[in-house]
């Protein structure tokens, strides 16, 4: 092979972009890794029985999502209604509140299901059993305010695409040295 003709920063830039995608797909095995390990330990606090206290910090969040909990709302700060599916699975609304609790800060209750959109809600605060769900969010279990249930959260539900993910940076690289190996091929026979 003709050295004059060997394009020495073509290759390097190729040598690094492989590099780079090689890196996050290694990454994001580990990723997958981490995110089955969290959903295992989201698995096994939704089978736990006992209540745990609303949590405050994010860290105690991250600890007790989807764990039985309760709170006392002072008093409702803010109505709402978000897409959400009942304890059927049918698509409709999740009414919630977001309340003022003792110590002062807020929390968001999903109330129940409803299918109608205009529906007002008519809850002014108590205390509300159920279970943590990300936002963090207390989803009301029994329901409130005459409201339908609503599904219960499940930590099933939570993507762990990392793997795919991993594959993809793995193509990627591997596509990048084919096409290389290509246009280099074309470049010394040409």
């Amino acid at each position: 092979m003709n050295t004059k003709r060997f394009p020495v920063f073509a290759t390097l830039l190729v040598v690094a972009a492989v590099a780079v995608m090689v890196g996050l797909g290694v990454w994001q095995l580990g990723r997958s890794q981490e995110k089955e390990a969290l959903l295992a330990r989201y698995e096994e606090s939704r089978g736990a029985q006992a209540p745990v206290p609303w949590p405050v910090t994010e860290a105690e969040v991250e600890r007790a999502l989807y764990r039985q909990s309760r709170l006392l709302c002072m008093r409702v700060v803010e109505r709402g209604a978000m897409a959400g599916r009942n304890a059927s699975a049918e698509a409709g609304l999740a009414q919630y509140v977001e309340c003022l609790v003792p110590d002062g800060s807020r929390a968001r209750v999903v109330l129940g299901w409803s299918r109608d959109p205009g529906l007002k809600t008519v809850w002014n605060g108590g205390e509300v059993a159920g279970v943590i769900a990300p936002g963090p969010r207390l989803v009301a279990d029994p329901p409130l305010a005459g409201l339908e249930p609503n599904e219960i959260p499940d930590p099933a539900e939570l993507p762990n695409n990392h793997l795919g993910y991993a594959i993809q940076w793995f193509f990627f690289a591997a596509a990048a040295i084919v096409i290389y190996i290509i246009a280099l091929r074309r470049r010394t026979s040409g």
